[in-house]
């Protein structure tokens, strides 16, 4: 209206100059008008302005775009469709129907039945019970092939020996194993795991291992001497039988609570450092806060173990000995980028009655160690953990104290206090291809073991992966404490801690142990997409010994282990985990400690490990 008004006054006043001169008359200005875009000279008089139309005027619409596609697949006329209903296939299998991929069985790499990718068709089995279209079957095969030259400590047999001359404690240390063990695993889920979580699932995995131990003494491999120094052994195992069923959903994100029931694999804290197992158990979880809190409340009643191939053993009476997990896991707290971890477990162990021999004729409980009697405890480990990063930092770390009660201190033959405390850290740093890092562990070990009061500290199952894992010679070898207990190990296999057990698979814990020291750096190259070289250096100690050094009747013992030195190659030649090969070799150094303890032919010799590992999975 204003710009009509100021153009009114233009052309009146424009008029008037033509005719006569004007009178003086007073200045009218109209009021500001809102500020527009001025429009340009090429505007056509009936073209729209920006957000502006005038009625009765339609733009002109784009030229058609035209499309050259040689070679595409064309849509059916309409003609070829019924009238009356228009199939069209589910998003798994339009991708085939249009020609572009074609299943095979045995192509891992796209998209196949058999791995889950897309559902089953529920019409071609009508035996099976199931109702919906949404039921998925995963197949998976797993081939794990060991080759592995070592050397340690071995104690030369009492009765007698393999060589004439072994007449010292130890006799020969070099031994080697073979071992090759197949997992075949299925399962059958229903719901799209690719969003949310199944709504129910049907898990079984079974284990086949056949090993070959060649040692240079005998009543190494067998209680009998009379057996010989080579034994080849196969069992079958049953890793996974559970049922996972979903139990409701709590938001629109799927923050789910399940409960799994069966034999399950469960590892309590990251690293793997106080239960990583597969046993049998109860298992009720679920997590809140878009997945930003997850939670675990689970009961286990652990399964005997063989001896020869740490496999699950279904045929026997289940131990009298029960773990009890509850922990909450955050993410970003404290810090953003690192998940906290709040546990507590609780071990209850009633075995104190019952004497396992072991299936090479060994006795596994009660130890051949101390009073030799049978112990009951409950102890409650109480831990906190973190993952992930601070910065460009990668951190991870484990603290955990042990409180609880021995039945029997094998040393008093009487109760003891468990005050035993442990903690374990590992930081990182990543430059480029390179990862380099420290790390160090500390558990308490018991410096008065004829108190009342035992003060070192032991897992209920270790498998730590930490500083070089089973590449590194401490964690993959065992070491026999001969001279203070039959059949005891120092150390046991896959693990780190110094417990002074039978071994993890079927020993009890034991609270009376001089300890574990380990201060480590190690560096990953990853000088391909499909090759990494690892190289590890760790120094190891006792806490303390003065447990060794009543078990073995000594007055003293130097603390040092030794060094622990290795270097591992990678291989993944698809760049996936499909086939991974994997060639190391660990030297250990004794330090005075263990030339103590251990002395053989040279007490300077170096003992070795080397491990030669194949796995091809589908």
């Amino acid at each position: 209206m204003a710009a009509m008004l100021f153009l009114g006054l233009i052309t009146a006043a424009s008029g008037a100059e033509q005719s006569a001169p004007p009178e003086p008359k007073p200045q009218l200005q109209a009021p500001p008008a809102a500020p527009q875009a001025a429009p340009t000279a090429d505007v056509e008089p009936n073209e729209t302005l920006e957000g502006r139309k005038r009625p009765g005027f339609e733009k002109p619409l784009p030229e058609p775009i035209t499309q050259n596609n040689p070679g595409a697949v064309r849509a059916p006329r309409p003609e070829a469709f019924p009238t009356d209903q228009i199939p069209l296939p589910d998003r798994w299998r339009l991708i085939e129907s249009l020609g572009v991929v074609k299943e095979r069985w045995l192509d891992p790499y796209h998209q196949n039945t058999l791995k889950g990718d897309r559902p089953i068709d529920v019409k071609k089995l009508p035996w099976l019970p199931l109702h919906g279209d949404d039921w998925f079957f995963t197949l998976s095969a797993v081939s794990d092939s060991v080759i592995e030259p070592r050397s340690f400590p071995i104690p030369v047999g009492v009765q007698t020996t393999e060589r004439p001359g072994s007449s010292d404690v130890f006799g020969g240390d070099t031994s080697q194993v073979y071992s090759q063990t197949f997992i075949i695993g299925a399962s059958l889920v229903k719901g799209s795991t690719a969003f949310k979580p199944p709504e129910i699932e049907y898990r079984i995995a079974l284990a086949f291992n056949l090993n070959h131990v060649s040692v240079p003494e005998r009543r190494v491999l067998y209680v009998q001497p009379s057996k010989g120094t080579v034994r080849t052994d196969a069992f079958v195992g049953v890793q996974e039988l559970f049922v996972d069923y979903h139990l409701r959903n709590t938001s629109d994100r799927y923050d789910f609570e399940s409960i799994r029931v069966g034999i399950q694999p469960f590892q309590s804290d990251f690293r793997g450092f106080l239960f990583n197992d597969q046993q049998l158990g109860i298992r009720f979880f679920g997590n809140r806060d878009d997945n930003r809190f997850q939670f675990n409340l689970a009961a286990f009643w652990r399964l005997e173990k063989d001896t020869n191939s740490g496999l699950n053993s279904v045929l026997k009476r289940p131990r009298d000995d029960f773990v009890f997990v509850a922990n909450v896991y955050r993410q970003d707290f404290l810090f953003p980028g690192l998940t906290s971890q709040i546990t507590a477990v609780y071990n209850l162990n009633r075995e104190g009655g019952r004497i396992e021999v072991d299936t090479n004729g060994f006795p596994v409980r009660p130890a051949l160690i101390g009073d030799l009697r049978g112990r009951d405890y409950d102890v409650v480990y109480l831990g906190y953990n973190v993952d992930g990063r601070l910065g460009r930092l990668n951190l991870t770390a484990s603290i955990y104290g042990a409180l609880g009660q021995d039945r029997n201190n094998f040393f008093t033959s009487k109760p003891a206090q468990i005050r035993g405390y442990f903690g374990a850290a590992e930081l990182s740093y990543d430059r480029n291809w390179i990862r380099i890092r420290a790390s160090g562990l500390y558990a308490s070990g018991d410096n008065k073991p004829f108190d009342n009061v035992e003060t070192g500290f032991d897992a209920i199952f270790e498998n730590p992966i930490f500083a070089g894992a089973d590449t590194s010679y401490w964690i993959r070898q065992t070491i026999p404490f001969a001279g203070g207990g039959r059949a005891i190990a120092l150390n046991g296999r896959n693990g780190i801690l110094n417990s002074l057990r039978t071994s993890k698979e079927q020993g009890q814990s034991n609270f009376n142990n001089p300890g574990t020291a380990l201060l480590g750096v190690g560096i990953d190259f990853d000088l391909k997409p499909t090759l990494r070289v690892s190289v590890n250096a760790n120094h190891l100690w006792f806490a303390t010994t003065e447990t060794l050094q009543a078990l073995r009747v000594e007055g003293s013992i130097p603390k040092s282990i030794g060094y622990d030195l290795s270097s591992a190659i990678i291989w993944r030649p698809k760049a996936t985990q499909n086939i991974v090969g994997r060639l190391s070799g660990a030297v250990l150094v004794p330090g005075a400690g263990f030339r103590d303890l251990f002395a053989n032919n040279n007490r300077n010799r170096l003992y070795y490990s080397i491990l030669a590992n194949l796995i091809v999975s589908y």
